[in-house]
């Protein structure tokens, strides 16, 4: 198992990563973040992808796809990806991580992978 502040380290150890952060969805507020640039201000990204995730759970209620569970949520930029992963585990429910990634230098599929991997590994 793994605490938030040993999840963070991990999503860091993700060829590409540039910042990481364990996200309350309700909020917006970060439990934890990890990494960053002077161009990337993780507080407030990670408070800004809540309303993403909060538009996508919208739009998946007003299709009426109740027997579908958000896997994750990628914003494509033109140097880096996004990557949301609502978390699964007991205790981690609202709460989803929050990826950078430098495009260039990332894996997408093994980003996702190592994100699922994260998600089933924390406990809170």
């Amino acid at each position: 198992m793994s605490s938030i502040e040993a999840a963070l380290k991990d999503a860091m150890a993700i060829d590409g990563a540039i910042g990481a952060a364990i996200v309350d969805a309700d909020s917006g507020m970060a439990l934890g973040t990890l990494g960053a640039t002077s161009d990337l201000d993780l507080n407030l990204a990670a408070a800004g992808s809540t309303d993403l995730v909060r538009a996508t759970r919208r739009g998946l209620d007003l299709l009426g796809l109740h027997d579908q569970a958000l896997e994750d949520t990628l914003t494509t930029l033109t140097r880096q990806y996004h990557l949301i992963r609502p978390l699964t585990r007991p205790g981690g429910r609202g709460l989803f991580l929050y990826l950078v990634l430098d495009r260039a230098r990332a894996n997408l599929a093994m980003a996702r992978h190592h994100a699922r991997r994260i998600d089933a590994e924390l406990e809170i």
